[in-house]
Order: structure tokens, then C-alpha cells, then sequence
């Protein structure tokens, strides 16, 4: 466990080179499960529970941690599987995901492994909506199922995605109607709060569900001789996901003078102070933290005026 965490401390060392760390964990059988590592906060032995009266099931109490008290979620529970018994013998993954703090239940931590995006995979086709992995991958020759964990919050704990009525002036949503813009996110559920929360501001969406097929597509609407930041308003995206990371996916854009005058804002739930510094690194236009959909709209009317020549 020593080793796990410290290679927790050390995980901001491979973010931006397309590269992740994934920690390793299982359930309650022998699928073995990811998570970044980038995501996490601290693992432990799992501390007394106390148990909360009315709550989702699938949170199995709340502990007093560094002072603080946490919620404890079942993962097993949470992604339709049996629930974990004997849980003095489990361990907590603690997590940041939007700008909250969360603890996840497991099995059991493996090790954790560094890889290539690359090598990481959208679930196969055929796997259906229901399921919770945003991505898959092989590790010595076995298959690593890694968890939407945004898919698990919304079901348990789900976030305001109510505009608040100031933001959307009747001027700025008139003129939003000529507008689209692409939204790139390898969480389905992620995708569908942007695009609810851009669409209610007026413009139009498009969506897909990694940097590779973001870039494969600019591209092609480059060689058709259209310009890409005529044709968006702007592009949101995710940074983690498989293929091709975002701050990889910002750097190409860039890089590419047919590509580089698009506006492209950075959304994620990676914690923040780090991701100010990425975004000036690999020269994005903005970073959003997930999922605030005041912020979102806002910066997307901000747009709509910009574009229409306003301030």
C-alpha cells in the first residue's frame, strides 16, 4: 500500500504528454477495474462507517477522515453488481471528481500501471447504454474495465443543471441560433449535461466521444477547404480520454494553421490549479471546471457576443 501512494503523490508527472496512470482495483469478483490515478486523492484500509439514515443505497455510511466527513459508495454496488460484504477488509478510494470530494468502496487495490492513451479504448460496440465504463484497455493479456465514475454520481448524487435566468438574455439567445459548437467527452453522461445546458443557451451541437475522432474530424473539415473557427464557436472538451487526451488533442489543433484560430475551452473534473498551467502550456483559450452549468453558459454567451462583435 506504501508503494500505491506513492505513486499517487507522484501522478501530475505524465498529464499532458498523452500519457495516464491508471490504478488498479477489483470488486467483487476477478474483473479488474481502473480509475487515473490522477483522480485520486488517497487510498486506505476502509475506517468505521457510520450509517445514514434515508440515504442512496449504494453508499454504505459516512467516515471522518483528516478531520472531514466523507460519504462512502459502494462501487460494486453502484455499477450493478453485488454488494460488498465484509468490508473491515475492503479499502476506500478517495476521489475528486467536480470540485467534490468522494470515497469509492472496493475489493481490493492491485498496482498501479502507466500508459498511452493510445492504449486506452472506447467499450466495444454492441456493449449497450447501460453499462458503466467509459473506456477499456489490456494489461498482460487481461481486460481493464475502466469505471464512468461521472455516471455513478449523477445516479446517486445528481448535479443542478438548471441555467439561472439572468444569464440567458433574449438578444444573445436570438443570435445563438446560427451558432454550433462541438462537444467532445468520453462520458456519455458528461456529454448529455453540455449539451442540454449549450443547446438551452440556443446554438447548436455536435458530439463525439474522443480527442481522436475530434482532430480526425476538424481535419477533414479542413480539407474541404472550410474554416473550423467559422464553422464552431467553440470546442469543449473533455482532457481524460481514451486515444487521445485533450491537451494533446488542443496541442494538434495549434499546431495546424488551418485548425489553430479555433476557440477551445477545456472541461473537465480534474482538479483545477494544475490545469490553469496546461491550458497556457498547450495553448488553450480557457479551462472550465465540471459541471457548473451557470459557468458553461456563460462562457458560451460570452462567445455568441464576441462572434457577433460585442464585447
Amino acid at each position: 500500500m506504501a508503494g500505491v501512494m506513492e505513486s499517487v503523490n507522484q501522478r501530475t508527472q505524465l498529464v499532458g504528454q498523452n500519457r495516464l496512470e491508471l490504478l488498479l482495483f477489483k470488486l467483487a469478483g476477478d474483473q479488474v477495474y481502473g480509475i487515473n490515478v490522477f483522480k485520486v486523492k488517497e487510498v486506505l484500509q476502509c475506517p468505521k462507517l457510520t450509517m445514514m439514515p434515508h440515504c442512496n443505497p449504494v453508499v454504505r455510511g459516512i467516515a471522518h477522515i483528516r478531520g472531514g466527513t466523507l460519504s462512502i459508495m459502494d462501487m460494486s454496488l453502484a455499477t450493478g453488481q453485488a454488494m460488498l460484504d465484509n468490508i473491515d477488509n475492503c479499502f476506500v478510494i478517495i476521489t475528486e471528481y467536480n470540485t467534490a470530494t468522494q470515497g469509492f468502496l472496493v475489493r481490493g487495490v492491485e498496482r498501479i500501471i502507466n500508459m498511452n492513451w493510445e492504449d486506452i479504448h472506447p467499450p466495444p460496440k454492441g456493449s449497450g447504454k447501460e453499462h458503466y465504463l467509459t473506456a477499456v484497455t489490456e494489461v498482460e493479456g487481461k481486460l481493464v474495465e475502466i469505471i464512468d465514475v461521472e455516471k455513478i454520481l449523477s445516479e446517486v448524487s445528481p448535479m443542478e443543471e438548471e441555467i439561472s435566468e439572468e444569464i440567458l438574455e433574449e438578444e444573445v439567445t436570438q443570435s445563438a441560433a446560427s451558432k454550433h459548437v462541438l462537444i467532445v467527452d468520453d462520458s456519455a453522461i458528461a456529454r448529455k449535461q453540455i449539451k442540454r445546458c449549450v443547446e438551452t443557451v440556443g446554438v447548436e451541437t455536435t458530439l463525439l466521444n474522443d480527442g481522436r475522432q475530434a482532430l480526425d474530424h476538424l481535419l477533414a473539415i479542413a480539407e474541404e477547404g472550410e474554416s473550423v473557427a467559422e464553422k464552431y464557436l467553440v470546442m469543449i472538451s473533455d482532457i481524460e480520454m481514451p486515444e487521445m487526451d485533450g491537451y494533446t488533442l488542443t496541442a494538434a489543433v495549434r499546431n495546424d494553421p488551418r485548425l489553430a484560430n479555433l476557440h477551445v475551452v477545456l472541461h473537465t473534473s480534474l482538479s483545477g490549479v494544475f490545469n490553469q498551467a496546461m491550458v497556457k502550456k498547450v495553448g488553450a483559450d480557457n479551462f472550465l471546471a465540471k459541471f457548473n452549468p451557470d459557468q458553461l453558459a456563460t462562457m458560451v454567451t460570452d462567445r455568441i457576443k464576441a462572434a457577433d462583435g460585442g464585447e
